[in-house]
């Protein structure tokens, strides 16, 4: 599965609408990572064909969204993108976490199988 482009109303059909709830509420059902970036940024085209290759990767198991911030400026505003890339990172119990910077593929990896798609641990 190829990333998804999401545009600021997509963004609140699949992944959260800021407009009617206050509280975080992720909206999907997979793991998600949500990449802000822009056109004109070298490191973005860096850790752009790296998020392809994750994508297909973790087909059926993770999501992987991009957010172009020139064109969705009022969810980069929303999100306080400062810098990019910017990650944000949603986990299989919908908790967010943002993380600015390109990281390596094995770092992205890192995080996804640790993080993100890792056996939720119950109490016993």
């Amino acid at each position: 599965m190829p990333t998804i482009q999401l545009t600021t109303q997509g963004f609140k059909e699949k992944v959260f609408n800021y407009e009617t709830n206050q509280d975080w509420a992720y909206l999907g059902q997979l793991p998600a990572i949500i990449d802000f970036y822009a056109d004109w940024c070298g490191p973005c085209k860096m850790v752009a064909p790296i998020l392809e290759e994750l994508s297909d990767e973790y087909k059926d198991r993770l999501v992987i969204y991009k957010v172009n911030t020139d064109v969705e400026q009022e969810l980069a505003a929303v999100f306080g993108i400062q810098s990019i890339p910017t990650l944000l990172f949603i986990d299989s119990a919908g908790e967010p976490m943002m993380q600015p910077g390109a990281y390596p593929k094995h770092v992205l990896k890192k995080i996804i199988d640790e993080k993100l798609i890792a056996p939720v641990k119950t109490e016993e």
